[in-house]
């Protein structure tokens, strides 16, 4: 499957080395592919209600359980030239439109595609007031006059904790984009016939612009109209200026051959009037003109736009002698015009630049509805501006995987085989403690990543940060499931008798063979206990994460894991439900049909019975712990199984913060008379 690496769950051989374990332990080997992470800040901050923690540091990238916002394939994304291409169809490296700016300052500027994946999950249909739908994941952003928000309906039990759209939200952009017309024959011969008649051919406005010599190069020979030696091919050692001057010479005869239909067609009209905006057109701030000095030809225009339904007014001509014009003028802003881009589609890329218009405009984005539309295949990617152009709305793009697809990676495929470290962790570390006005507060390791995976034997990156607030007497919290973390025993217990640290071992399963099949690749829950006992005795504060729990599988184990935790010297105890996040989501599948197909639907039913009946909840509040009568008994047994252990269900007191000081501070010399 597209995010399983291949061969993820065939039996590997064995290789006699210490990587962190107890010799006991000896993992499975793993092909792995490193590189360094060239990340210019380490510290993580975060807002969920949900996490007991405000900053956080991974010194490993590499994860399987990234966060990713994505909508359906067929939505329209404004791209770099104006034009628009679905989501589905976007390449890593194209062009397109985002946003730059703050509030109200913000405007639309041109951005490049980072990454762009797919996933598998439940959608909702979010419609506007000015007819706009999109077709989105719960936890997928748009922005609003109020700032960034989910997608998450705000009615849904357990929302409470996250910004989510409801019916009083204004989203910002133009709104819902045309439909682009279709450039059959019809289309083909009104451009040429707009372009010849539009402006004076050979004129510096019309003759400049490539992009309408190219197209006006190719509909001249897909539609027939010089045959022989006059049709218009560039030989191969003509320049680009003898290929114009034959271009517009041709056009110019062109122009009074060319026969006006009786009843032009949609093409037709959509045809003429890119043709003649293209030859003499504008585009303003509050309208769009065609100028021509032919009354007829503005007549006719105008029926093509009523056709259309594009709203339109003719305006008189400027004094001016033979230069005087008239014109069409077409009036709205940033939304009609771009309406008429795509109705149309001009081929001068220049006139449909919008590059440095503001975000804000006059169009009703109020927030109708927003409902369930079951699940599907959503796209999404990753811009160098952070967001990106939907049907009209300004829409946030993934954070959490360009780690991996900045460098060429799979967002999905590679996060368990090609690993990133950040190899000058500590350097960077050092400059964000010493800025003006960092306020003090716990840093966690070990968030998203295990900071003592096999290679930090050899790397020693967790090493270096933890040195670094030992020296700063900064608090920290590390989570991890390696024995490793035993190696720097001397650091966390210096930062231990000054209530500086926090240790949190994450323990699985208490069985042997299921801890092998399900984390081969991780110390044994003898290992990890051991840990617990020497940390503690340490005077290490130590507990135990019992995560994460599998309904029907390893939620058995609940009490017996807190017992075994609580002999072994830990402080505290706290459990996460498992969570399937997109492409994990069909990684466990797999493992859970490959390994346990008799309990597979069993264990599948209870999690949506967690999950308001989907596989995933994202939602803050409840997606660490699950809703319903199965949640709730989890809830309970959890706490009464501390209370009968003499554990503590939190982690205890909060870490001192008032001992900080900042990496000047900390390496001063002192003066002693």
């Amino acid at each position: 499957m597209r995010s399983n690496p291949p061969g993820r769950f065939e039996r590997r051989t064995t290789e006699a080395v210490d990587d962190g374990w107890f010799q006991a332990e000896v993992p499975e080997s793993l092909p792995l592919e490193l590189q360094p992470d060239r990340a210019r800040t380490v510290i993580s901050s975060n807002d969920s209600p949900d996490i007991p923690f405000e900053q956080s540091i991974n010194p490993y990238r590499g994860c399987t359980h990234a966060c990713a916002y994505c909508l359906r394939g067929d939505t329209p994304i404004l791209m770099g030239d104006g034009r628009l291409r679905t989501i589905a169809q976007v390449e890593a490296g194209s062009e397109i439109y985002g946003t730059a700016g703050r509030g109200p300052a913000r405007r639309y500027v041109r951005t490049r595609v980072l990454a762009h994946w797919s996933v598998v999950k439940p959608a909702y249909r979010l419609v506007l007031h000015d007819g706009t739908e999109l077709i989105a994941g719960a936890d997928h952003r748009f922005l609003t006059v109020h700032g960034w928000k989910f997608v998450a309906a705000a009615h849904e039990p357990g929302a409470a904790g996250r910004l989510c759209l409801g019916s009083a939200d204004e989203l910002l952009g133009t709104g819902r984009f045309a439909a682009p017309i279709e450039q059959d024959r019809d289309y083909r011969y009104g451009y040429l016939c707009g372009l010849s008649r539009g402006g004076a051919p050979g004129a510096p406005e019309a003759g400049a612009d490539d992009e309408v010599l190219l197209r006006a190069q190719r509909y001249l020979g897909d539609c027939r109209l010089w045959g022989g030696e006059q049709r218009l091919v560039a030989s191969a050692g003509a320049g680009l200026p003898a290929v114009r001057a034959a271009t517009w010479t041709r056009l110019a005869l062109l122009g009074p051959v060319a026969e006006w239909p009786h009843a032009p067609s949609h093409p037709w009209c959509a045809g003429v009037l890119a043709g003649a905006f293209d030859a003499a057109g504008i585009a303003g701030p509050t309208a769009v003109r065609l100028f021509s000095s032919d009354a007829g030809l503005l007549e006719r225009l105008e029926r093509c736009c009523r056709a259309l339904g594009v709203r339109c007014a003719a305006e008189r001509a400027r004094a001016g002698g033979a230069a005087a014009a008239a014109s069409l003028c077409l009036p709205g802003g940033l939304r009609e015009q771009l309406e008429f881009f795509h109705r149309v589609d001009p081929a001068s890329r220049i006139k449909r630049d919008i590059e440095g218009r503001w975000v804000r405009s006059d169009t009703a984005l109020r927030v109708v509805s927003i409902e369930p539309a079951g699940a599907m295949r959503l796209y999404d990617m990753t811009t160098a501006s952070g967001d990106f152009i939907a049907n009209g709305i300004v829409s946030h793009n993934c954070y959490a995987r360009p780690s991996h697809a900045y460098l060429g990676f799979s967002p999905g495929r590679d996060f368990e085989t090609r690993l990133l470290y950040k190899a000058d962790a500590s350097r960077l570390l050092e400059g964000e403690l010493a800025r003006r006005g960092y306020v003090c507060k716990p840093i966690t390791l070990g968030a998203n990543t295990d900071p003592y995976q096999p290679l930090e034997r050899g790397l020693r990156v967790t090493r270096g940060i933890l040195e670094v607030l030992a020296r700063c007497r900064h608090p920290v919290t590390v989570i991890t499931k390696g024995a490793l973390v035993l190696r720097d025993l001397d650091l966390l217990g210096a930062l231990a008798r000054d209530n500086l640290v926090r240790v949190g071992i994450s323990i699985t399963t208490l069985d042997e063979q299921l801890k092998r099949t399900m984390e081969p690749q991780a110390a044994s829950p003898a290992a990890r206990l051991r840990v617990v006992r020497e940390l503690t005795a340490a005077g290490v504060p130590t507990g135990v994460l019992v995560a994460p729990v599998i309904p029907a599988l390893t939620d058995h184990e609940m009490e017996q894991i807190v017992y075994a935790a609580a002999q072994a010297g830990a402080g505290w105890a706290s459990y996460i439900l498992l969570r399937l996040p997109y492409e994990v989501n069909g990684l466990f599948r797999e493992w859970l049909q490959t390994h346990y197909p008799d309990r597979a639907p069993h264990v599948l039913s209870l999690i949506r019975q967690m999950r308001g009946g989907r596989d995933n909840d994202p939602r803050f509040g409840s997606r660490m712990r699950g809703e319903g009568p199965f949640a709730e008994l989890l809830r309970a047994r959890f706490r009464a199984a501390c209370r009968r252990a003499g554990l503590q269900s939190a982690r205890g007191a909060p870490l001192e913060v008032s001992l900080f000081r900042p990496p000047s501070a900390a390496g001063q010399l002192t003066l002693e008379l």
